[in-house]
């Protein structure tokens, strides 16, 4: 009896490594399966990031605030630089000729819009004035598009510029008169270089929209082909 115990218990000991023998396949799939969990939490994680990036699949492209800030910033310059040197140096009513009656330059105060359109209606132009710049840059914050910053910059260097006559300039705050002094042609109306980026801004704006491209870098419709090319 005593002699029986251990030998069944060195036979039970035995048992192990002759099951692990007779059933290889059974062990090489349990080390697959761990391998595979333990391969699978680093992909998850890296679908995961890359997912995040792409309700940004933009993770790639670098932000364009600064871009689009000293766009602003230069167009704004010019703006109010030419403005105040056309305010010192010339008096309304007395046009200079640049070229002949194609472009000259003529000293106005304007109450409306761009082009001295809507005329009369300062205080409402000047808020949506204030509303297309918190706008704008609320957009820059995320924005990953050079074409995008260039555009916005243009647009908001012009607003920005405009604005300033609005505040500041006679006859009081929200109602100020905007300093315009390009005419070109007789029947052009007269304009200043804010309204000119405005306008540039926004038709650029308007073809990146049309042919796809998006603010943060990407472009529209071509998902399945960059999933396509990532698949081969």
């Amino acid at each position: 009896m005593n002699t029986d115990r251990p030998r069944e218990h060195h036979l039970d000991d035995s048992d192990e490594p002759r099951e692990s023998a007779a059933n290889p396949e059974a062990e090489r799939d349990d080390g697959e399966s761990a391998g595979d969990g333990g391969a699978r939490e680093p992909g998850a994680a890296s679908g995961s990031d890359h997912g995040s990036g792409s309700g940004g699949t933009s993770a790639g492209f670098p932000k364009r605030l600064p871009w689009l800030l000293v766009i602003a910033a230069v167009v704004l310059a010019v703006d109010l630089g030419t403005k105040a040197l056309v305010v010192a140096k010339m008096t309304p009513g007395q046009p200079i000729s640049i070229i002949g009656d194609v472009v000259r330059l003529t000293l106005i105060r304007n109450s409306g819009a761009a082009f001295s359109m809507a005329t009369g209606m300062t205080w409402l132009l000047t808020l949506v004035a204030l509303a297309v710049v918190v706008g704008v840059i609320r957009i820059g914050r995320t924005l990953r598009s050079l074409a995008w910053a260039v555009g916005l910059g243009l647009v908001l260097g012009g607003a920005v510029g405009n604005l300033v006559d609005r505040l500041f300039r006679a006859p009081g705050p929200l109602q100020g008169h905007v300093i315009d002094f390009i005419a070109v042609t007789r029947w052009w109306p007269v304009f200043n270089v804010a309204d000119s980026a405005i306008v540039c801004g926004a038709i650029l704006l308007v073809v990146l929209t049309v042919f796809g491209f998006e603010p943060d870098g990407t472009r529209s419709g071509h998902g399945d082909d960059d999933a396509a090319e990532a698949g081969e």
